[in-house]
């Protein structure tokens, strides 16, 4: 029911002609911090200093200050109604008893907010509490006695303050139970759609605003399938500086890692950063030859029908493939008896009909010589017979100083009936810097019978395509 729609009681409020029990309410300055402003680091520090005599010295004994009590005239109806803490705390004993009064202990930090619960308790309403820390003093007060009523009303109100980053990452900062709360959850779900959509190109944010975000926030990110990143090595440099950036403890960082890892989509990763994660302290060397022998095993499973199996009964995230820029591939590389790469790429029929009449898309990178390279299907338009095609380009891509390979290459495809690959061009190139090669008819077929659904090309709606790169001295 609508808190407003809810009966108000306010004329009997601390009022006790209207009430059956006295609320005695002790406020001390120690122990638990029930407070917004530190939830994610909250701690009990409780200590007691106690100095004995030595050699007739006095005995010195330092102990807590005595508690600040505040007392307040209540109708147990009426809490009991809104609360199943103080249904509770009603119900045990004092039926029984002829006590008239029950004490309720507090830290100084909760003492406005809980006040402020007990009158909405009364009247469903916090008039009196206008500002962003207040309400979320208030929110807090109300799940830890239980008063569903006035979580929803927080939760209404926080809703109507405009989202900027630093209000999304006060609200991920919350403890978790508060965050997961039934009534909690539209806050909490505006809270990460906005960041989601405000880090969607994580590649042009300011690294800082990115470090400063809270763990659940981080986790937010990863959990997206539609961040604008060419491939998810860029994810993992990403959650490698925030965990660097929260962490200088190697065994810290590596714990926070592992927290993470369920939400690395480790199988889209390139072969070259995997084989980094093997050489490097990310993660123990377990965890690392785990994460990296899985992620290989889904890259080397050439049946994509056993992979989308794979995806279909797992609920692990790291086998949900993101909607990349760049499109994943698979290689396989050789260092006998000559330098070489295989690369595969396969594409849908959706994506090859988005080329059409004068677009192109680019693949992962993939390494060979010293060199990055790329693969890059397009269509092209003959401007002699004014027919479209389908081509295939291999880009080199310049990284530090020149290095000068010469490159033998053959691009082939699968093609029905047979369903195996065949050779459609080769060449040898010589790439000293930024350069591509191939060609703008790879298929020898026009754009139409390419793409029909006659097509020999495609099998089951997939193109697939293979590169095989050589370095021979």
């Amino acid at each position: 029911m609508d808190s407003n729609s809810d009966p108000c009681f306010g004329f009997a409020f601390n009022n006790v002609q209207f009430s059956d029990r006295l609320l005695r309410i002790e406020i001390t300055n120690g122990g638990e911090i029930t407070n917004v402003d530190s939830v994610q680091d909250r701690k009990r520090r409780r200590t007691d200093v106690n100095t004995s005599a030595v050699d007739g010295e006095n005995e010195k004994v330092c102990n807590p200050p005595a508690p600040r009590v505040t007392e307040l005239h209540i109708s147990s109806p009426i809490l009991a109604a809104q609360s199943p803490f103080f249904y509770k705390l009603f119900s045990n004993g004092m039926i029984e008893s002829e006590q008239n009064h029950v004490t309720l202990r507090i830290e100084a930090s909760e003492e406005a907010a809980v006040m402020e619960l007990l009158k909405f308790m009364y009247t469903n309403s916090l008039s009196s509490v206008t500002d962003v820390p207040a309400l979320f003093r208030v929110l807090m007060a109300a799940d830890k006695f239980e008063v569903a009523s006035c979580m929803k009303y927080c939760t209404r109100s926080l809703l109507n303050i405009p989202m900027t980053l630093p209000y999304a990452s006060f609200i991920l900062r919350l403890p978790w139970p508060l965050l997961v709360a039934d009534s909690v959850k539209p806050l909490t779900n505006v809270a990460k759609h906005f960041l989601i959509m405000h880090f969607n190109d994580i590649t042009k944010l300011p690294p800082e605003e990115l470090t400063a975000l809270p763990l659940v926030g981080i986790m937010t990110l990863l959990m997206s399938n539609d961040l604008m990143i060419t491939c998810e090595d860029i994810v993992y440099e990403v959650v490698l500086k925030w965990a660097k950036a929260n962490s200088s403890v190697l065994e810290e960082r590596q714990g926070i890692l592992n927290h993470l890892a369920p939400y690395i989509r480790f199988p889209y990763m390139t072969c070259h950063r995997l084989k980094k994660i093997l050489t490097s302290d990310d993660f123990e060397p377990s965890v690392a030859h785990k994460l990296v022998f899985e992620a290989l095993f889904f890259k080397a499973e050439s049946s994509l029908a056993h992979q989308a199996a794979i995806k279909a009964d797992s609920h692990d995230r790291r086998f949900i493939e993101r909607g990349y820029t760049c499109r994943p591939i698979k290689t396989v590389e050789f260092e006998v008896p000559h330098r070489q790469c295989i690369v595969y790429l396969d594409l849908t029929r959706k994506e090859c009909n988005a080329l059409y009449p004068s677009n192109r898309i680019y693949s992962q990178k993939f390494h060979l010589g010293g060199k990055e390279f790329l693969l890059s299907p397009c269509c092209n338009k003959d401007q002699q017979n004014r027919l479209h095609h389908f081509g295939l380009f291999l880009w080199s891509q310049e990284k530090g100083t020149s290095v000068s390979v010469t490159v033998d290459y053959e691009f082939s495809s699968r093609w029905k009936p047979t369903q195996e690959f065949a050779i459609r061009r080769k060449g040898k190139y010589k790439f000293t810097g930024v350069q591509s090669i191939g060609f703008r008819d790879v298929l020898g077929a026009p754009w139409a019978s390419f793409i029909g659904e006659d097509s020999p090309y495609f099998i089951n709606d997939l193109l697939h395509l293979r590169a095989e790169l050589s370095i021979r001295l």
